[in-house]
């Protein structure tokens, strides 16, 4: 015991007297910015619009303290006129979501039926809880008020169509509308931008990249890398630049190819450590000419980059808990039944990825697996 005292002395006095990294430097000059900066999550997010008309909030499926937060963040959304997109929801649904959301009565059928139509396999509790959040408070506004308002941005995909391998002709049926991303910024420029309002999109990670451009392999690219520039983001940004803003809520990146652990803290962990310093209390905070910008990123968002930072991926970030700290989403075993079995089977969504279940065991296997596949991740993250 003495001695693993005086080692942690001794590690401690020798860790004075080194002097710092230029990381380090910036790890003690970004915990002094956010003493002076960070705000709350919502008020950092409201914040956005000031100057943006589309913010992107980037999010890793099935997290629960994500789910929950958007959830809290109606209130501040509607005060501020802003309405709220998700990409899990198809638009030919719009008016009976708009039904639902302000019906006198909530009906959690209904808002199965519409989270099953857009995705066959989306039995996630806290999805659908969003719904019947901008119900409770659509019940509270007065009756003449204007009421809050979720769009969905995405469409109905046609997966029976799906012969096994996909070509241009076979993709074609089963996105029978355009590939999603065209879709997305299509709806948007329509039913937004146009009218002159203001959206909160809340979209999977890499939909929401704005200026930065994921990496590929490929053979025939220069460094042997491509960039993809047509996410939803990325097709937003080459229209309307700082109009359109995109933010991360906290998340474990994916590691380069070849690399274990499969999935890093951001920052080599160094985001983490700042956010420790804090207390690990909420908050949000800019990433692009900042501080905290300038942490090196060694993820696979890094490969065909030089001297990669955070601040070349998003223009902020929200920080609710450490990776370790979060909960996986619950499932909802009401989803499916023997009226949907069917269309559950034949539009089971990418069955080349995730292969059609055979009986309703192995249905259910498939979806458990989404909120038990986050919660090993998180904790192998660490």
């Amino acid at each position: 015991m003495i001695r693993k005292v005086f080692n942690c002395i001794l590690f401690c006095l020798l860790f004075l007297l080194l002097p710092l990294s230029a990381q380090d430097k910036i790890q003690e000059v970004a915990l002094a910015y956010l003493h002076d900066e960070a705000m709350s999550p919502d008020d950092y997010l409201v914040a956005k619009f000031r100057k943006a008309d589309i913010v992107l909030l980037a999010e890793d499926h099935g997290v629960k303290e994500n789910l929950d937060f958007v959830c809290n963040l109606i209130p501040k959304l509607y005060e501020n006129n802003i309405l709220l997109g998700m990409e899990f929801g198809a638009y030919e649904d719009q008016r009976r979501l708009d039904s639902l959301i302000n019906a006198p009565k909530y009906d959690e059928q209904v808002a199965r039926e519409l989270m099953f139509n857009y995705n066959t396999r989306w039995a996630i509790t806290e999805y659908m809880e969003i719904y019947r959040a901008a119900w409770k408070w659509n019940r509270s506004l007065p009756k003449d008020a204007r009421k809050f308002r979720i769009l969905n941005i995405s469409y109905h995909y046609n997966w029976q169509k799906f012969s096994g391998v996909r070509t241009p002709e076979n993709m074609h049926e089963v996105f029978p509308l355009g590939n999603t991303e065209d879709f997305r910024c299509g709806l948007l420029e329509r039913e937004v931008l146009a009218l002159g309002q203001k959206i909160l999109v809340l979209t999977g990670t890499p939909h929401a990249f704005t200026f930065y451009h994921f990496p590929y392999y490929d053979y025939t690219s220069p460094g042997y890398v491509r960039y993809e520039q047509n996410f939803l983001g990325n097709l937003l940004y080459s229209k309307y630049g700082a109009k359109v803003v995109a933010i991360a809520l906290h998340q474990p990146f994916p590691n380069r190819l070849n690399r274990q652990p499969a999935l890093l803290s951001p920052a080599l962990g160094r985001l983490e450590a700042i956010m420790g310093r804090m207390g690990n209390k909420p908050i949000g905070f800019d990433l692009k000419g900042t501080p905290l910008g300038k942490l090196d990123d060694d993820s696979y968002y890094s490969m065909g980059y030089n001297d990669f930072t955070l601040a070349d991926l998003f223009d902020g970030y929200i920080f609710l808990k450490p990776i370790s700290g979060l909960s996986s989403c619950s499932i909802d075993y009401k989803f499916m039944d023997d009226t949907n079995w069917n269309e559950a089977v034949s539009n089971n969504p990418d069955p080349d990825w995730h292969p059609r279940p055979q009986t309703k065991e192995q249905y259910w296997k498939m979806i458990t697996l989404i909120p038990q596949h986050y919660y090993k991740i998180f904790f192998l993250s660490t």
